[in-house]
């Protein structure tokens, strides 16, 4: 087991069934809808702490009735939260709209983000790993260079999902770097193996990784050849969103016990396919059931 703490956002979900997506103006009755909390960083700490891991989020929560929602589940996963900073406003809000393999997503944000002045009340020596969403650039810099100065064995993995103005000055600061398929493809990537060869230069002390969807996940450690693992798709695809976050536990996870790239990416593609077959995040029995998860 280790200590890990989240940063990130934690949201509400309204995740809609379709039986198709709508025309333009087209009115339709929707098949299903699910009201569950959300969020990169959130979704991850529910995962780990299900996996054994002492796991704490930290982010902005809104001073509102629906908030509810995220902090009920947090209660029920054994995610604590209690440093999260309670502000004016509405919870974040993702209006999700699935039908077959399509998928489309509304945000809706007016919470402000963490602030400098936020991270002074955590402590990063008591954590083993601190994982961070990449959102608020230039505070996370800032947040970063302080706990390394303040503790300098705590390991730290950033999430880059999509492109931040000014966020170069973050890759020489993290010991683990997971990168998304939109983001390789908004910096004109096609090809998993080019975008870790040009981001090795830029970031040549971190363990890079990179998810591909259903192709798999690459990586490398640094110096090291760049590894791909196919994806592990269960018999039966009945939910895959989240799917990105859960693989980014699995990487979490393995650096704890570790792992080298190759077995992180293993870890993360088996745990990520698991999570495919079931809605939401309650991969305990899943677990339990079936051990070809660990490498």
């Amino acid at each position: 087991m280790a200590r890990i703490l989240l940063v990130g956002t934690a949201t509400l979900d309204l995740v809609f069934e379709l039986d198709h997506s709508p025309d333009a103006d087209e009115e339709m009755r929707a098949q299903s809808l699910r009201i569950c909390r959300g969020g990169n960083a959130a979704n991850t700490a529910v995962v780990l702490s299900q996996l054994g891991h002492e796991v704490e989020f930290f982010g902005t929560l809104a001073d509102a009735a629906e908030t509810s929602v995220i902090t009920h589940d947090f209660h029920v996963h054994g995610v604590a939260y209690a440093a999260c900073p309670r502000l004016a406003g509405r919870p974040p809000t993702s209006s999700i709209y699935l039908s077959g393999a399509n998928r489309s997503i509304v945000h809706y944000r007016d919470l402000p983000e963490l602030t400098l002045e936020h991270f002074q009340i955590i402590d990063p020596a008591v954590w083993d790993i601190v994982h961070f969403e990449c959102r608020n650039v230039a505070v996370i810099a800032q947040a970063i260079q302080q706990f390394r100065e303040r503790a300098p064995a705590t390991r730290i993995s950033l999430e880059i999902e999509k492109p931040r103005e000014g966020m170069e000055v973050l890759y020489s600061l993290a010991d683990m770097l997971i990168y998304s398929r939109n983001f390789a493809l908004h910096s004109r990537f096609t090809e998993p193996v080019a975008f870790l060869d040009w981001m090795r230069s830029r970031a040549p002390r971190a363990v890079l990784t990179l998810g591909w969807g259903e192709a798999g996940a690459y990586g490398c450690a640094p110096d090291g050849a760049i590894k791909h693992v196919p994806a592990v798709p269960p018999e039966t695809v009945v939910d895959t969103l989240g799917a990105g976050d859960t693989f980014n536990a699995g990487l979490l996870d393995a650096l704890v016990r570790g792992d080298s790239p190759e077995a992180a990416l293993w870890r993360g593609v088996a745990l990520a396919g698991k999570k495919c077959a079931i809605h939401g995040f309650d991969l305990g029995e899943l677990l339990q059931k079936n051990d070809s998860f660990v490498i």
